[in-house]
């Protein structure tokens, strides 16, 4: 209920936004409705986000078509999102500089990825959250066409 709140008055009296870390928020449809307002937002951090309601697919499209033109970093580490982050950049309008992701541990997340920097030409660094150790066929394929570092490296100056 505290949370519902929360989110309510963020998007009735918070509209200017640039940074906004959100954590043990489930990914709603409400959610949604809130990036969708926060049109200068430049810094999104969703961590720890697992209550997808019906269909995650779609909330996940939605999401990516809502995210603002503003926004730069993209923090979905520990989130379950992180799970759909194929059908996100397919779908993502936005020009990232940073993204932040707890792996690339498949083939859809490494395609998606790449067709990603190819069309937005914006993306200079993924941090992984779980190391670089991952196959260095995958590592190389991916760093012809952005920087892969630890998460940790990526520091926000705002």
């Amino acid at each position: 209920m505290e949370r519902s709140l929360l989110l309510e008055t963020i998007k009735s009296s918070c509209p200017n936004i640039t940074y906004l870390n959100l954590s043990d928020v489930g990914f709603s449809t409400q959610l949604l409705e809130i990036i969708g307002n926060l049109q200068k937002l430049q810094f999104l951090t969703l961590w720890y986000n697992y209550d997808m309601e019906y269909e995650p697919e779609i909330l996940v499209m939605q999401f990516a078509k809502l995210l603002p033109l503003t926004l730069q970093y993209l923090d979905l580490r520990f989130s379950e999102l992180d799970t759909y982050l194929d059908i996100l950049l397919n779908n993502c309008y936005a020009p990232l500089k940073y993204l932040l992701i707890d792996n690339l541990n498949n083939e859809e997340k490494v395609k998606a990825l790449i067709e990603f920097c190819i069309r937005k030409r914006s993306l200079n660094y993924v941090g992984v959250e779980e190391g670089l150790n991952f196959d260095d066929n995958i590592k190389k394929e991916v760093e012809e066409y952005v920087t892969l570092i630890s998460c940790e490296q990526i520091v926000v100056n705002c």
